[in-house]
């Protein structure tokens, strides 16, 4: 058997958190077994679906870089097909035309609540030996409903969660076409299924509940069936489902925040999913590793500090060049004056080890590639007549010193010793006057990777 997997969002808004870990344990095991997987957008929402939305998430997919074999396939453009099968049902039996409106069917279920009973479509139209049909009544477009089994029970081994058994008595017959003629959700997904031959459904659990129905919808149309995976929703750190309130649930959020598609890739595919103790992978060790014996039944917990640290751990990795082009942009936008500076592949590496996101980054190492403004009362407090001497002394040295930071870091502490002073009782006004502010790396670090001549002027402007 070949794998094909499918992925089949519907686009009413972003891609969340959520859809993106769906997409990625999709993707994984059909890369695992070298099959397919599938792109499918279930855009038959008119109301609520929007091309904004489909690109949204086509665009969240490729800065994963989750590559899909097939689609994307529109359900809207498969119209044709779906109204294929519907008459193909028709004709076998397995559908049938319903006249009743939805304000009849609402009464029917007042009627059923009222007598305790789960409210329901009591089959009214459904075709039965030796029943006869209410007449039709003139003017009215009909629903086409699914004839589901009476009786029964709708089992399958869920991936994730084992053997699950629905009662058909819990089913009612459900509308698979609306009186315009247009298919409804489960109906399409069975036929998509289907027809793309998708042999494992991952999804998530707030599926369940359509597996049967979709189930029952496949054995009528004689198709086999896929496997089940139905994944536990993700929360937030206090518990409840994961939502806007715990900040960034859309993925394109997190690129624009400074996060590294590895770092995210890597984090989802930890959320109910294990390689024993393993934290830290790449997408193709996840490829190589990922199974379905591994998720795990219980719901998983979004750790925004976790994140952060693996974040950070794909920095450190990544090759400086690629950093520089990814913040270069967010600071050029922040003022950063570039002509004359510093080399800012060379200041990333510095700055680096020290951040969580690209945006920290891009914030940390504009002291580079600006002019510094430091406080009045910084300089009042840090550049005083008692330290000039010292600022003077180590100003001359630069003139003429090699310009690497362990040759630098050995006039400082010549320096340090002459006059009796402590590292950051120059290394504080040291700070002020080359970069503005008092945090900073290693103080020989950071002017090593300044111009001598920018230096010397900015520490002349404190003597």
């Amino acid at each position: 058997m070949t794998v094909r997997t499918r992925f089949a969002p519907s686009p009413t808004g972003y891609l969340h958190v959520g859809g993106a870990r769906t997409a990625l344990f999709s993707w994984a095991y059909a890369r695992h077994f070298g099959g397919t997987f599938v792109l499918r957008i279930e855009d038959t929402d008119l109301e609520r679906s929007t091309p904004e939305a489909v690109q949204a998430i086509i665009e969240g997919m490729e800065w994963l870089g989750l590559n899909h074999d097939e689609g994307p396939f529109y359900q809207m453009k498969r119209m044709d097909r779906y109204r294929e099968v519907i008459a193909q049902m028709l004709a076998n039996g397995t559908a049938y035309h319903c006249y009743c409106t939805a304000e009849e069917v609402e009464a029917m279920r007042e009627r059923q609540r009222a007598a305790g009973d789960k409210p329901r479509y009591d089959g009214t139209w459904r075709p039965e030996e030796g029943k006869t049909l209410p007449a039709i009544p003139e003017g009215r477009k009909p629903v086409v409903r699914f004839r589901n089994p009476v009786d029964g029970d709708v089992t399958w081994n869920d991936v994730v969660k084992g053997s699950i058994t629905i009662s058909n008595r819990e089913l009612d017959d459900l509308i698979i076409a609306r009186t315009d003629g247009t298919p409804t959700y489960n109906f399409c997904v069975a036929v998509d299924d289907s027809d793309m031959k998708i042999t494992h459904v991952i999804r998530g659990d707030d599926h369940v509940n359509n597996t049967p129905r979709q189930i029952n919808i496949l054995q009528a149309i004689g198709a086999p069936l896929p496997q089940y995976g139905h994944l536990p929703m993700i929360l937030g750190t206090d518990g409840e489902k994961l939502s806007k309130r715990h900040g960034a649930v859309s993925v394109m959020d997190y690129p624009a925040q400074g996060y590294l598609p590895e770092a995210m890739l890597n984090y989802l595919g930890r959320l109910g999913w294990s390689h024993g103790d393993d934290e830290v992978f790449s997408i193709e060790q996840f490829t190589q590793w990922f199974d379905l014996d591994h998720l795990t039944k219980s719901p998983a917990q979004f750790n925004p500090e976790k994140l952060d640290w693996l974040n950070n751990h794909y920095i450190k990795q990544a090759d400086n060049a690629r950093l520089a082009g990814l913040v270069r942009p967010m600071m050029e936008s922040h003022g950063a004056q570039f002509d004359g500076a510093p080399d800012l592949q060379a200041v990333i590496a510095l700055m680096k080890d020290r951040i969580n996101t690209l945006n920290e980054l891009g914030v940390a190492t504009m002291l580079f590639y600006r002019q510094p403004a430091p406080e009045a009362a910084l300089l009042e407090q840090h550049v005083t007549d008692a330290i000039r001497p010292a600022l003077a002394q180590f100003a001359e040295q630069l003139k003429t010193a090699e310009w690497t930071k362990d040759a630098l870091s050995a006039v400082l502490k010549e320096t340090l010793a002459a006059h009796k002073l402590k590292m950051p009782q120059l290394a504080m006004p040291l700070r002020l006057l080359i970069t503005g502010q008092l945090q900073t790396p290693s103080i020989d670090a950071v002017i090593a990777l300044f111009d001598r001549d920018v230096v010397l002027a900015r520490i002349a402007k404190g003597l």
